[in-house]
């Protein structure tokens, strides 16, 4: 059973940073596409940054240059480093986790639809 725990959300001061980490069970990381989504209140679940199983990342542009995706396959751990964080950056930020077909371009693949295992997420607050 695919089980993934976010943590190190919080409350931080606008410019600050958070990294948050996505600690996943049940499978081997390698094998798998992650992508970190929020969602604020009144607001559709979006895509913030993701990883292909083979190499790549993709970010929305209003997180590029601010926001990093990483993994540590050793560790099972996906993170998600955020710096220069907004107000608009508040939301409730999920880890998930699949094995995207083949030939998703890295492009489109950090579309939450993709995506069937989710961690319960946590909830970042930026304000001063």
């Amino acid at each position: 059973q695919l089980q993934l725990v976010e943590s190190g959300g919080g409350l931080v001061q606008p410019g600050g940073s958070l990294r948050l980490s996505c600690a996943v069970s049940g499978f081997t990381l390698d094998y798998y596409d992650i992508g970190w989504f929020r969602q604020a209140p009144g607001k559709e679940r979006e895509g913030v940054s993701c990883s292909r199983r083979g190499g790549g990342t993709n970010s929305a542009d209003s997180v590029k240059g601010r926001f990093t995706i990483s993994r540590d396959n050793a560790k099972n751990t996906v993170y998600l480093q955020m710096n220069s964080l907004k107000p608009e950056d508040t939301a409730v930020y999920y880890c998930a986790a699949d094995r995207l077909r083949w030939d998703t371009h890295v492009q489109a693949m950090c579309v939450s639809n993709l995506y069937n295992s989710w961690g319960q997420g946590t909830q970042v607050t930026v304000s001063s």
